[in-house]
């Protein structure tokens, strides 16, 4: 397929800027040129915060707010393949996951226009207590006064408008910095939504450096909210430097599927294939350790290699067929192959797969991986499906919570019990049964806790909330 490489500015307050430097983004799966995107300066960071403060956000009415979502839903979903291609050519995802990653990101705009024309006011009556009085409590919500906002390669388009819908919604304006990797679907994202009727000084949209942009608007004082999706490492450098704000991290995750002896074995192995392996297996919420109780270890095993060897093929991410895409870049994928070398010296044996080429990993199945290997201890970010033998549920969730992670998981059982247990006891801030440890509707509450973040959830209305202040007052009644 022919490409035109893109060449785009970076946005202040709804302005077009270029600096004469730029960052290349290229595609994965052959090294070719995507595209650049104009880095900014200092000068143009201050431009977009004084921008933002001095613009009377107060003047969007609540269904000013709905039509900007839901015109830019309908731009995007004419310009569906447009984005998809993109997608693609940023990060070497399949097609397939590029098309269904714009569907999510429609979703998040629908919900986002829905939430906006709610009320969010409570009433609470001052009579119901003996030292009560004949009043009522009111209570309103506005928005903070600026965003500050970082966001990640694997979803390119989805995270951007995670963090950029809810706040349009809550009438706060945001300065977004997303990936490196992928700064070009943000960027054409950001043309959406100046074309649907957002003010320019509601977003500013840039790339730039980490000492003279990204640090700086962390730190600024004016600043009220840092929301970050990324790295453990990089969460936690953030929460260190940002200094006196609300801050919500969304950060790695190291999934479980458990996998119990009264599970369908159907439903399992394809759990566990799609948990593995869609998105390149670059999803928080991948499934990164399948935990297969050891009275069906060998028949789940049997099956779920052979599944993966006839319906998830890996290769050329623009080519339909393709199940399994690239990683980010060659350095990941090599790093990844190290870790299943690793493993492999420990006693642990490869299955399926394994081979690398350049960017592309192939989807890699391995069986009997000790529980201290580095491949499991860590978040692996990539198409890796580490077996690990479990004698029951409660094995199970000891082993898990007695790691650094606590974003989510999920239990494949019959039993109403075990289902429940699982719910309850695993550390985690999403359990799903009989379903990968991802599934979520783009509206629900969604966050980890301990490595996984601080607890502060995501998803539409939690983060509407997130951005906007609560006040209240009362009035005789």
């Amino acid at each position: 397929m022919s490409w035109s490489p893109l060449h785009l500015p970076s946005f202040i307050a709804g302005e077009a800027v270029t600096s004469g430097r730029t960052l290349e983004v290229r595609y994965p799966w052959d090294d070719s040129l995507t595209g650049t995107a104009a880095l900014i300066g200092p000068e143009h960071l201050e431009q977009a915060i004084s921008k933002a403060l001095a613009f009377p956000n107060e003047s969007l009415t609540r269904r000013d707010r709905y039509e900007i979502l839901r015109k830019a839903a309908a731009l995007l979903a004419e310009r569906r393949d447009e984005f998809a291609a993109l997608i693609t050519r940023e990060t070497g995802l399949a097609i397939r996951e590029a098309k269904y990653e714009t569907t999510r990101s429609s979703d998040v705009l629908e919900f986002a226009a829905m939430e906006s024309l709610r009320d969010d006011g409570r009433i609470f009556s001052c009579d119901i207590t003996p030292n009560g009085r004949p009043r009522k409590v009111f209570t309103s919500r506005y928005p903070v006064r600026l965003v500050a906002a970082i966001t990640p390669f694997n979803h390119p388009l989805n995270q951007v408008v995670h963090k950029l819908a809810p706040a349009i919604a809550a009438g706060a304006p945001v300065l977004l910095k997303p990936s490196d990797r992928t700064p070009l679907t943000a960027l054409k994202f950001a043309e959406v939504l100046y074309e649907a009727g957002l003010p320019g000084p509601m977003l500013s949209l840039f790339v730039g450096g980490i000492d003279d942009i990204v640090t700086p608007m962390i730190t600024d004082d004016r600043v009220e909210i840092v929301t970050f999706t990324g790295s453990v490492e990089i969460g936690k450098s953030i929460a260190r430097t940002c200094g006196y704000k609300r801050i919500c991290l969304e950060l790695g995750g190291n999934s479980p599927l458990i996998i119990l002896n009264d599970a369908d074995l159907d439903l399992a192995v394809k759990l566990a294939a799609e948990g593995s392996f869609r998105n390149s297996g670059q999803r928080c919420t991948a499934v990164k350790r399948i935990l297969v109780q050891e009275g069906i270890l060998a028949e789940f095993t049997e099956r779920f290699v052979k599944l993966v060897r006839e319906e998830y093929p890996c290769g050329d991410p623009e080519d339909p067929a393709t199940v399994v895409g690239t990683v980010i870049h060659a350095p990941a994928a090599a790093e990844l192959q190290r870790r299943v070398d690793a493993a492999t010296a420990m006693g642990a044996k490869v299955l399926h797969g394994g081979g690398r080429r350049g960017a592309l990993l192939e989807p890699t199945i391995i069986a009997d991986v000790p529980r201290e290997a580095e491949m499991v201890a860590l978040e692996s970010f990539g198409p890796l499906a580490p077996i690990i033998p479990i004698r029951d549920l409660d094995d199970a969730i000891q082993y898990y919570n007695s790691g650094p992670f606590g974003l989510s998981g999920s239990v494949v059982t019959n039993d109403l019990s075990l289902a429940l247990k699982a719910c309850k006891e695993l550390k985690a801030g999403t359990t799903n049964v009989n379903e990968v440890p991802g599934y979520r509707l783009e509206l629900t509450p969604f966050g980890g806790t301990r490595d996984s973040g601080l607890g502060v959830k995501e998803g539409v209305i939690e983060a509407i909330k997130f951005f906007t202040h609560e006040k209240t007052w009362s009035l005789p009644w």
